[in-house]
């Protein structure tokens, strides 16, 4: 990869992670519209730690809290029912996504990563995210979430497999459709991401080890620093963001990204 590529591709997976617009998408989009080569195994995996360790870093003292009520739960000790419930709940919301990713992975990669599916579902889940956004109560909170909210979230983050849909779009869109306030739908879709990325990475890293080939050991290092300065601030300044202006400019930017994909697909 040239250095304008590594840090690209790096600094767009560390914004788009976390963001409502797809990150999968948009590392699809600059190889078929760019003609660049593919950034390799390796280069996936270090700007996924990256982003991985922007989002334990930013909610440590939160998965300090969640850890410690579950362990102790298991261990039948004293510990915080609330705090406890919520790890259950991310775990729970997690299963759809492993099962779907296990069954449907092949015809994912072989079928769906196209210009066209990707036009398609920024389009569509870019309508559902304005709908919900305008639509929802917005009156419920993390502690007021259950298992049914916890399974209906997971199914929907199943759904961001398909190229375009945006995980953390289709997330939060689900958690505003369930009456969530908007910084709460925005931070439980945060910390499902976690044991998401983490798998993602794992199964990356198998692959990795199991077809080696060369790298470059600059662009992986810097890549994942990018990537970490990149997500860790969109986190920030997202979650600042989100409460006061809402889901707009995103819905915006989706539209007009799909508009540019139709027009590149069918010119």
């Amino acid at each position: 990869m040239s250095i304008t590529q590594w840090i690209v591709l790096a600094v767009i997976q560390g914004i788009t992670e976390f963001l409502p617009i797809s990150s999968s998408a948009h590392l699809i989009l600059p190889s078929q519209l760019l003609g660049w080569t593919d950034q390799g195994l390796a280069f996936d995996v270090a700007v996924h730690v990256g982003s991985l360790m922007a989002v334990i870093i930013y909610f440590r003292q939160t998965l300090i809290r969640l850890a410690t009520s579950f362990i102790a739960s298991l261990m039948r000790r004293p510990h915080d029912k609330s705090e406890t419930l919520l790890a259950w709940l991310i775990i729970l919301a997690t299963i759809p996504a492993v099962i779907f990713g296990y069954v449907f992975e092949d015809l994912i990669e072989t079928h769906l990563r196209s210009i066209l599916v990707i036009a398609i579902t920024t389009t569509v889940f870019g309508l559902l995210l304005w709908w919900a956004d305008v639509q929802a109560p917005a009156k419920r909170s993390l502690e007021d979430l259950g298992w049914k909210d916890a399974l209906l979230i997971g199914l929907a983050q199943a759904l961001a497999l398909i190229p375009g849909t945006s995980r953390s779009g289709i997330t939060m869109t689900a958690g505003l459709m369930l009456g969530m306030k908007k910084r709460d739908t925005a931070r439980f879709s945060f910390l499902l991401s976690i044991p998401l990325i983490l798998a993602a990475g794992l199964l990356k890293t198998l692959d990795l080890i199991q077809t080696p080939s060369a790298f470059d050991l600059s662009a992986i290092v810097y890549g994942t620093a990018l990537s970490f300065v990149s997500a860790f601030a969109c986190i920030v300044l997202f979650l600042k963001w989100i409460e006061r202006s809402g889901f707009l400019p995103f819905v915006i930017y989706r539209l007009i990204l799909g508009a540019f994909l139709f027009f590149v697909y069918f010119s």
